[in-house]
C-alpha cells in the first residue's frame, strides 16, 4: 500500500525529521529523495527501521508515565465538545456539530439529532496537520484563568506579544470568541413535544439566542437540564474545541491551552463540567473542510488514555509532539477504495483495558532504561495462576484458617450494610425459589432412595439450618449450599447397602459423617486446600459442566413424567369426537346409600323429588365415583391433554422468558434505568408472568407442596440419631472406608465450587476463604449426621446463579460503551435471607401452593443452560460442528492449531461422559475417585500438549522447577522480542485502533 501524502506535510516533516535522521545508519539511502521520503515518514511516528528500538518520542512519553506512576490521582474522564464557526443572516455563531466520550457523535444535517456513536474514522493528513499546529501554534500549558473573558485575554496578549498577531484585528477575534455558542442539548422527547407547542403559541419557534451575545459566564437552564449529564462521571472535565473561518485574518490563529485548575466556562460546553483543555483554531476562508478535520483529529486524539496522561503531565510543546507520535505510532491504515468512507464503524463490543496498555508503555521504558526486556516473561507464561494470598501455605496447623478468619474477619460488618440494594432483594426472591425447588426435588427422591428416611421436610429443614449457618461463617458467603447429585448417589447407595446387610441406615449414616467431619478437620489442619491450585480450568468446566448436565436432565425428566401421570391420547380422531366419553358405573358393591346422599338435595327442599329420579352413577366425579365404590368406564378416561400441553408451556415460556428478560438490558427500547430493572428481576417477573397465565387459565396443573406439618417424614425415626444403638460396634470402624470416598467427593465439589466462584473474573474484592469454608462444612455434617438431616455441600449451578445475579455494572457508560463490569455485591445477607425464607416456608404454604411445578422446572433449565453458557467448554463443542470460515475469531484460535483445541475438547468430553456413566450405574461409589482423577488426567495431558497451548486452552499448573523454566526464558528473550507479533501483548494489550481513511 502506498501512502500518498501531501507536499505541505512532507515540507514540516522534513525540516523536523532531517536532523534525527543524521544521527542514524545511511539515512537517505541509495536511492535518494525517495528513500528519504520513507525514513521520514516512518520518523514521524516514531518507528523507523534505522533508528533504536526506542524512539526519543516513546523515551518523552515512558518519562512522562512514570512521573504519573507514583501519584495516587489519575486522569479524569474528558467530554470532549467541537464548535465551529459559521456565518449566519444575523452575523457569526459557533454551533456544536459533534461531541466526544469514547466515540464520536455527530449533530446530523438539520441539527435536530446526535447520529450514534461512532468510531472516528480521519485522514492520516489531518493528523499530520495537527502535529505541524501543534509545533508552530501557541501552546499554553497551567494557565491560570477562571472564565473564557480571561483566557481569550491572556491568549490574544501573549500572540501580540509575540508579534503572531496584530494588535488591530484582538477586538474581532475576542468578539468572535465570546459569541454565545449553539449547543444541541439532549431532552427527553415529551420535552420537545412541549417546547415546541409553548413556542408555537408564543410564534417565537425560530427565534434562537442573538449570535452577537457575548457569552454567559454561569451555566445555562438547558445545560443543567441537559439529560446527557447521566451519561458522565460526575468527576469528569470538558475539552473545548473551536475551529472556523474569518475574514479578518491573514494567517491561522492556533492555541493548545491546558488550564491549572478545571474551571466551568459558562455557556461555552453543553454540559455543567469543568473544562480542563481548550484548542482554538481560527484561519482565513476556503479551508473550511481542514479546520472542520483538524478538530475532529485534535477530539480523538484526545480521547486517547494514553494521551490524555502525556496531556496532562506535558511540560512543552515537545511532550505534546511526543504523544501525538506514539498515537500515530498505533494506527491502523485502511488502503483508499478498500472501503466505504461514509460508513459509520459501530463500537465494538469490548475495547482492551487502557491501563495495560500503559503498563506495557512503562515496562518498555523501564526496561530499555535497564538494558534488559524483562516483559517477555510475561508474554510467555500466559495463563499461569500465580499461588494466591489464600493458598499459601503458612507451615503451621490450622495456619489457613487462621489466616482466613483475618482476612475475613474487617469485612464481617460490611457484609451486611453493603446488601442494601434493590438488586439484592430481586437476588433473594430468585434464589430463594430455585432454593425451595432444590430442596423439594432433591428431598423427594431421597425420600424415594430411603424408604422416607430423609424426606422433604428434613430437606427443608436441613436446608435451612445448614445454609444460614454457612452464610454467617464461612470464608465465601456468596455459596448457595445445598444437596447435590454426587451426594445422592451415595446416599442411595448408602440405604440399599444397610438394607441389605440389615444395618440402621440413620446410625450407619451417622458414623460416616462423623468421620467425615473428622478427615476434613485434618484437611483443614494440615492446609489442604493448597491442593485447590491444581484444579485448573480443565477440571472446573468438566464438573460445572456435569452439576448444569444434571440440572437440565432433571428438569426434563420431571417434566416427562408429568406426562406419564397426564398422558395424551396419541390416536385421537377428529371423526370420532362423539365416541369420547368417560363415566362411573356401579360395580355391583357399591354403598347405595352414600351414593343418594351425595346425589339428592338437603332433605325437605323443593325438587327432591326430581334429584331422586335423575340419581345415577352418571353424576358422580371421579373422586366420588371411587368413594362409592364404583369405577370409570370410558375411552377417555385414562387421558388428561390439557394438563400436560399446558405444564410444557409454562416449562418452556418460564425458560424462554427468563432468557429474554435477562438480556433485555442491551435491548435498544426504553430508557436505561428501566432495562437494567427488568434485567435484574427477569426470573421474579417470568415466574409471575407464566403463574398468573396458569391462574388466568384455571387448568389444575401440579401445583408446589410443601409440608405443613412440623415431624419426620417417617415416623419410625427422631430428631436425633444415637450413635450406639443396634448396629454391632465394628461399625463404628467400618465406617472410615465410605468415609474416605465421602471426604474426596466433599472435598472435589466443595473446593470446584469454591474456585469456581472465586476466580479473578469476577473481581472480587473481600477475599476467599478455602480453609474457612472446608472448615464450616466439616461442622455441619456433624449438625446433619446427629440430626438426621442430608449432607450439604455448595450447589455449584444455584451458586453461579446467585453470583450472576449480583452482578455490578457501571451506572454511566460513554454513548456506545458497553456499561463495565465492576465486580460481584459481596454479602452475606442474600444467602442468610434465603435460608431463612426456606425454614419458615411450612407457614407459607398457602401462598406457595398457586405455584406450578412446571414454571420452576422451568428456572432449573434456566440456571442449567446459564450456567453451561458461562463456560469455554461449550465454545469448543460448538466449533466442532461449523466450518472454519465461520467460527468466531476466539483469541485461542488465534495461537493454538484446531486439530488441537478439538483434541482438547474431545478429551473433556470423554471425561463428562465417564462421569455421568459412573454417576448413573452401579459403579457410582467410585464416583469420588473420579473427580481426582481428573486432575491427574488434565497433568498426563502435559505429555500430549505443549505448554503454550495449555497455556491458552486452560491454566498452566504449578510446577517446582519453575526457577529453571524462567532461565530459560532469559536466555531466550532476544527471540521473544523479536518474535512479539505472536506474544499476547500484540493481541490483547494493543491500544485502541483507530481506522484511518488514507485518501
Amino acid at each position: 500500500m502506498k501512502v500518498q501524502v501531501n507536499e505541505g506535510v512532507l515540507t514540516y516533516m522534513e525540516a523536523d525529521a532531517v536532523p534525527e535522521a543524521q544521527g542514524s545508519t545511511n539515512p537517505t539511502g541509495p536511492d535518494g529523495p525517495q528513500s528519504r521520503n520513507s525514513v521520514v515518514i516512518c520518523q514521524a511516528v516514531g518507528q523507523s527501521i534505522f533508528t533504536s528500538s526506542v524512539s526519543s518520542a516513546a523515551g518523552r512519553v515512558g518519562f512522562l508515565l512514570q512521573k504519573e506512576e507514583g501519584k495516587e490521582a489519575s486522569c479524569p474522564v474528558l467530554f470532549i465538545q467541537l464548535n465551529e464557526l459559521f456565518s449566519t443572516p444575523d452575523g457569526l455563531q459557533w454551533k456544536q456539530t459533534a461531541r466526544w466520550i469514547k466515540f464520536e457523535e455527530k449533530v446530523e444535517d438539520g441539527g435536530e439529532r446526535w447520529s450514534k456513536p461512532h468510531i472516528t474514522a480521519l485522514s492520516l493528513h489531518s493528523l499530520f496537520e495537527l502535529r505541524t499546529c501543534i509545533k508552530k501554534g501557541m501552546v499554553l500549558l497551567d494557565l491560570d484563568a477562571h472564565s473564557l473573558k480571561q483566557i481569550v485575554e491572556k491568549v490574544t496578549a501573549t500572540q501580540i506579544d509575540a508579534h503572531a498577531l496584530r494588535p488591530e484585528v484582538r477586538k474581532k477575534l475576542t468578539s468572535v470568541l465570546l459569541c454565545t455558542p449553539q449547543h444541541h442539548t439532549t431532552k427527553s422527547q415529551l420535552r420537545i413535544v412541549a417546547e415546541l407547542g409553548a413556542a408555537c403559541c408564543r410564534d417565537k419557534a425560530h427565534n434562537r439566542s442573538d449570535p452577537g451575545a457575548e457569552i454567559s459566564e454561569a451555566p445555562l437552564k438547558e445545560q443543567l437540564k441537559n439529560q446527557f449529564q447521566k451519561k458522565i462521571p460526575a468527576e469528569a472535565e470538558v475539552s473545548n474545541i473551536l475551529v472556523g473561518e474569518v475574514d479578518f485574518l491573514e494567517k491561522p490563529f492556533i492555541a493548545f491551552i491546558r488550564l491549572q485548575e478545571a474551571v466551568k466556562l459558562g455557556a461555552l460546553t453543553e454540559v455543567a463540567f469543568p473544562s480542563r483543555f481548550l484548542f482554538i483554531l481560527l484561519g482565513p476562508r476556503a479551508k473550511v473542510k481542514a479546520y472542520h478535520e483538524i478538530g475532529r483529529a485534535v477530539a480523538t486524539v484526545l480521547t486517547d488514555e494514553l494521551f490524555q496522561r502525556v496531556a496532562c503531565q506535558a511540560q512543552d510543546r515537545e511532550d505534546l509532539v511526543a504523544g501525538i507520535d506514539e498515537f500515530l505510532d498505533e494506527l491502523t491504515v485502511l488502503p483508499p477504495g478498500k472501503w466505504d468512507p461514509t460508513i459509520r464503524i459501530p463500537p465494538p463490543k469490548c475495547l482492551p483495558s487502557p491501563h495495560k496498555r500503559i503498563s506495557r508503555h512503562l515496562r518498555e521504558w523501564k526496561s530499555h532504561c535497564k538494558g534488559n526486556m524483562s516483559a517477555a516473561d510475561d508474554r510467555y507464561t500466559h495463563g499461569h495462576q500465580p499461588v494466591s494470598e489464600e493458598l499459601q501455605r503458612t507451615g503451621r496447623l490450622f495456619g489457613g484458617l487462621v489466616n482466613d478468619i483475618r482476612r475475613k474477619a474487617p469485612w464481617y460488618w460490611s457484609d451486611f450494610y453493603d446488601a442494601l440494594n434493590v438488586q439484592c432483594f430481586s437476588a433473594i426472591l430468585y434464589i430463594y425459589l430455585a432454593t425451595v425447588t432444590n430442596a423439594i426435588t432433591f428431598g423427594g427422591m431421597l425420600g424415594d432412595a430411603t424408604d422416607n428416611m430423609q424426606g422433604v421436610l428434613e430437606s427443608f429443614l436441613g436446608t435451612a439450618v445448614a445454609g444460614a449457618v454457612f452464610c454467617l461463617f464461612a470464608g465465601q458467603p456468596l455459596t448457595i449450599l445445598s444437596s447435590t447429585g454426587p451426594v445422592l448417589v451415595f446416599e442411595r447407595l448408602l440405604f440399599s447397602f444397610s438394607k441389605d446387610y440389615s444395618l440402621d441406615y440413620l446410625e450407619f449414616r451417622l458414623w460416616i459423617g462423623l468421620w467425615v467431619a473428622f478427615f476434613g478437620l485434618i484437611l483443614v489442619a494440615t492446609e489442604a486446600s493448597y491442593l485447590v491450585q491444581y484444579f485448573t480450568r480443565f477440571t472446573e468446566e468438566g464438573f460445572c459442566a456435569l452439576i448444569s448436565f444434571i440440572f437440565i436432565y432433571d428438569a426434563v425428566k420431571k417434566m416427562l413424567s408429568l406426562a406419564g401421570s397426564f398422558p395424551v391420547n396419541w390416536d385421537y380422531k377428529i371423526n370420532d369426537v362423539t365416541l369420547y366419553g368417560c363415566i362411573c358405573n356401579s360395580s355391583g358393591t357399591g354403598n347405595a346409600s352414600m351414593l343418594t346422599e351425595m346425589l339428592l338435595p338437603a332433605p325437605g327442599s323443593t325438587g327432591m323429588q326430581q334429584g331422586l329420579e335423575a340419581a345415577n352413577w352418571s353424576l358422580l366425579t371421579r373422586t366420588e365415583c371411587s368413594r362409592v365404590g364404583g369405577h370409570l368406564v370410558g375411552n377417555s378416561c385414562n387421558y388428561i391433554p390439557d394438563i400436560t400441553f399446558m405444564a410444557f408451556i409454562l416449562f418452556l415460556g418460564t425458560f424462554l422468558c427468563s432468557m429474554t428478560l435477562k438480556s433485555f438490558k442491551t435491548s435498544r427500547y426504553f430508557p436505561t434505568a428501566l432495562r437494567k430493572l427488568v434485567s435484574d428481576f427477569s426470573i421474579i417477573l417470568a415466574i409471575l408472568i407464566f403463574c398468573g397465565i396458569d391462574a388466568i387459565l384455571g387448568l389444575e396443573t401440579p401445583k408446589l407442596i410443601v409440608p405443613s406439618e412440623f415431624k419426620p417424614t417417617n415416623s419410625q425415626r427422631g430428631w436425633v440419631v444415637f450413635p450406639l444403638g443396634v448396629n454391632p460396634w465394628w461399625v463404628c470402624l467400618v465406617s472410615t472406608v465410605p468415609a474416605v470416598l465421602v471426604i474426596i467427593l466433599i472435598f472435589m465439589d466443595q473446593q470446584i465450587t469454591a474456585v469456581i466462584l472465586n476466580r479473578k473474573e469476577y473481581r472480587l474484592q473481600k477475599g476467599a476463604g478455602f480453609h474457612l469454608d472446608l472448615f464450616c462444612v466439616s461442622l455441619l455434617m456433624i449438625l446433619t449426621s446427629v440430626t438426621g438431616l442430608p449432607w450439604y455441600v455448595s450447589a455449584t449451578v444455584i451458586s453461579l446463579a446467585h453470583m450472576d445475579s449480583l452482578k455490578k455494572e457501571s451506572t454511566t457508560s460513554a454513548p456506545g460503551e458497553q456499561p463495565k463490569f465492576l465486580g460481584i455485591r459481596e454479602q452475606r445477607l442474600t444467602g442468610l435471607v434465603v435460608f431463612i425464607l426456606t425454614g419458615v416456608s411450612v407457614f407459607l404454604a398457602p401462598v406457595l401452593k398457586y405455584i406450578p411445578m412446571p414454571v420452576l422446572y422451568g428456572v432449573f433449565l434456566y440456571m442449567g443452560v446459564a450456567a453451561l453458557n458461562s463456560i469455554q467448554f461449550m465454545d469448543r463443542i460448538q466449533l466442532l460442528l461449523m466450518p472454519t470460515k465461520h467460527q468466531p475469531d476466539f483469541m485461542y484460535l488465534r495461537h493454538v492449531p484446531l486439530r488441537r483445541v478439538h483434541l482438547f475438547t474431545l478429551i473433556q468430553m470423554l471425561c463428562l461422559a465417564a462421569l455421568w456413566i459412573l454417576k448413573s450405574t452401579v459403579a457410582a461409589i467410585i464416583f469420588p475417585v473420579m473427580l481426582l482423577a481428573l486432575v491427574g488426567i488434565r497433568k498426563a495431558m502435559e505429555c500430549i500438549f505443549s505448554r503454550q497451548d495449555l497455556s491458552w486452552l486452560d491454566d498452566i499448573m504449578p510446577e517446582d522447577d519453575r526457577k529453571e523454566e524462567e532461565e530459560k526464558l532469559q536466555r531466550s528473550q532476544e527471540k521473544e522480542e523479536s518474535d512479539s507479533e505472536d506474544s499476547e501483548f500484540t493481541y490483547q494489550e494493543k491500544g485502541p485502533e483507530i481506522n484511518i481513511s488514507v485518501n
